[in-house]
C-alpha cells in the first residue's frame, strides 16, 4: 500500500501562503530553509534559556545573579552567552551603571517584548500537559511505545 504524500506547510512563494517578511535581497523569509537568517532567529528564541530569561524579564529589569537566581540550572557561562546573543539579537538591552563595582541590569528590548505573550504559552503549555508527556515517556521507555518496523507498513 502506497505511502500517503507528506502534508506540509505551504512556503512563501507558494500558492496558499504569502511571506510575512522580506530579507533585504528580494527573498521572502523562510525557517524551513537552513541558510535564511530567521533560521537562526528561530533557534535563537526557541531555546529553552532564552525562553526562561524573557519570562523573567517581563517582571522588569534584572542583575545577572538575580537572573542566575530566579533560573534554576542554569550556569554563569550559559548565562553570559545566552544574554549576549538575545543582546545581539535586539531581544535585550544591558544598562552598565558607573559604580565601584560595576552594577550591570538587564531589560527587555521592545522586540523583546513581542515575545512575551508567545513565550508564556509554551512555558504555560509545559506546565499543564508535563504528566501526559511523561506518562507517555514512561510507556515509550518501558516498550509499550508505538515502534515502526522497518519493511512494514504500520
Amino acid at each position: 500500500m502506497p505511502r500517503p504524500p507528506r502534508t506540509r506547510r505551504p512556503r512563501p512563494g507558494t500558492p496558499g501562503r504569502s511571506p510575512l517578511a522580506w530579507l533585504p535581497d528580494g527573498r521572502p523569509a523562510d525557517v524551513y530553509s537552513a541558510p535564511c537568517p530567521s533560521r537562526a532567529a528561530l533557534d535563537r528564541i526557541a531555546d529553552k534559556w532564552t525562553a526562561l530569561i524573557v519570562g523573567v524579564l517581563t517582571g522588569g529589569t534584572r542583575r545577572f545573579s538575580e537572573l542566575r537566581a530566579e533560573i534554576d540550572g542554569i550556569s554563569d557561562k550559559m548565562l553570559t552567552q545566552t544574554l549576549r546573543s538575545m543582546e545581539r539579537d535586539g531581544l535585550v538591552a544591558r544598562h552598565v551603571h558607573p559604580t565601584v563595582p560595576p552594577k550591570v541590569e538587564y531589560r527587555l528590548t521592545d522586540l523583546g517584548r513581542t515575545l512575551e505573550e508567545p513565550l508564556a504559552a509554551v512555558r504555560d503549555w509545559a506546565e499543564k500537559h508535563i504528566n501526559e508527556v511523561e506518562r507517555a515517556r514512561l510507556e515509550f521507555d518501558s516498550g509499550g511505545g508505538a515502534h515502526l518496523q522497518v519493511g512494514t507498513s504500520q
